[in-house]
């Protein structure tokens, strides 16, 4: 009988009668330290298949998550919710469904926990969104007993919900407890780290959720190995009206002065000739434009050229003057206010006495902001990138963009922060940019996207 073992994040296999089939297993290689095959735990679906379809005996040692007695969920989904939920039931409950923000992705998570009944983790990006998920399995599964791991947190259950920086960490001695595993916002997991805990996990059931997948890198080509094919997709094009509101992007253009224009022309011009010098493509070869300018005096200034001309066009007085207008039009509204760095986010705070949210800023008056924020105590927030996901603030209905970089994700995921129904809103997405610099290059760059190209 072939005997099966997890161990450390990988499969033990011992069945010399059967070596013939064992050592032809995709992934499957024979470690001479123990004296066995071995192959990533994630290849278990696989393994488990392949015995199955060639009717050998096994001992599974390996598994060691439960089936779970879950009540379904009383709230009906919407049509769109249980095509999506089916479309995965149909994938053998292994793929990756993109819906935009504010559509409902956690619940699509919570039907497929109800459907699988299965030990379950949940792996999510930030704290925050570790808390929402809590609080969202509370309401649906009220008397399952919800872990925590993260943020101070080591509570393992049979339904958990951990962050990607600590489910990497514990899944080698945790992976064979969950026979589900749902990644959200699952673009984070092709990083080198994040992707070891789907590789460490035995999970046969996998679910990523994310509305914008895609990754500049390519990393976005991984998921159908880590968890699965894509299976289900709906745009913000399809939703809009119905299940989110309806949007208008506009776009306004910031004069510099003349002289805002020289110091601009002068930083720039230096920061070209050097990558001229050096024939760097900066759009492809970031690093190596860090590793050159760390090699010569020249290399410092051309680095301190390229950060002035960034902070001329960031915040430049023209944009705060369009700011301030655009304030005014919107009073009593609620507004986030984004920007590409820190240093203008408290700028804008100082500048306009309005809350500001940063990586920096603590998590109970992150807390505070938010909840203050949907409840009317504050109209405006000012942010830099953290709001880009995992927060859910329903009552924004304006989003002015004063500055950011070219990602195309990026700028869907703040698009997404104001477009989730709340009432009968009606979402403006302002985005400011200053004219002839390459701003505008960034701007259209980061507008490669469909829901820009509505009207």
């Amino acid at each position: 009988m072939i005997s099966i073992k997890f161990d450390q994040g990988t499969l033990t296999i011992d069945g010399n009668e059967y070596a013939y089939l064992i050592r032809d297993i995709p992934y499957c290689q024979w470690d001479l330290r123990t004296g066995c095959y071995r192959m990533p735990a994630y290849q278990y679906y696989s393994l488990i298949t392949i015995l199955y379809d060639h009717r050998l005996q096994y001992d599974d040692q390996a598994r060691q998550y439960k089936q779970l007695d879950l009540p379904q969920p009383t709230v009906i989904p919407f049509p769109f919710q249980k095509e999506a939920i089916q479309a995965w039931i149909n994938a053998y409950k292994r793929g990756v469904i993109v819906l935009p923000t504010g559509t409902g992705k956690s619940y699509v998570g919570v039907l497929a926990i109800a459907v699988a009944c299965r030990s379950t983790m949940i792996v999510v990006p930030t704290i925050d969104l570790m808390h929402q998920w809590y609080d969202v399995l509370k309401t649906h599964f009220p008397d399952a007993e919800i872990g925590l791991i993260g943020g101070g947190y080591y509570e393992p259950s049979d339904i958990t919900i951990t962050t990607y920086d600590s489910a990497y960490r514990h899944m080698e001695h945790l992976g064979n407890r969950y026979g589900l595993i749902i990644y959200d916002e699952c673009h984070h997991l092709p990083s080198p780290t994040y992707k070891m805990s789907a590789e460490c996990s035995i999970a046969p059931y996998r679910l990523g959720l994310s509305a914008t997948p895609e990754r500049v890198d390519g990393g976005h080509y991984q998921l159908h190995n880590l968890i699965g094919p894509l299976i289900y997709r709906k745009s913000i094009t399809e939703m809009s009206g119905q299940y989110l509101a309806d949007y208008e992007v506009i776009e306004i253009r910031a004069q510099l002065s003349q002289e805002e224009r020289q110091e601009y022309q002068h930083y720039r011009t230096k920061y070209l000739n050097f990558l001229r010098s050096r024939r760097i493509n900066i759009s492809r070869n970031w690093a190596r434009f860090i590793i050159e300018t760390s090699r010569s005096k020249e290399g410092r200034e051309a680095f301190l050229a390229y950060r002035k001309q960034k902070e001329i066009t960031y915040a430049a007085p023209a944009k705060i003057k369009i700011l301030t207008n655009l304030l005014k039009k919107h009073k009593n509204q609620r507004i986030l206010i984004f920007t590409q760095d820190n240093a203008t986010a408290y700028y804008i705070s100082k500048e306009f006495l309005v809350p500001v949210i940063t990586h920096q800023t603590k998590t109970k008056e992150r807390r505070e902001y938010l909840l203050g924020f949907n409840k009317g105590i504050y109209t405006i927030l000012a942010t830099s990138k953290v709001l880009n996901e995992g927060v859910n603030v329903p009552a924004a209905n304006i989003g002015i963009i004063l500055s950011g970089s070219a990602s195309v994700r990026e700028h869907v995921q703040r698009l997404g922060r104001i477009l989730r129904k709340y009432n009968n809103k009606q979402a403006l997405l302002y985005e400011i940019v200053t004219d002839n610099t390459a701003e505008q290059f960034v701007s259209r760059r980061r507008r490669h996207h469909e829901a820009y190209l509505k009207k």
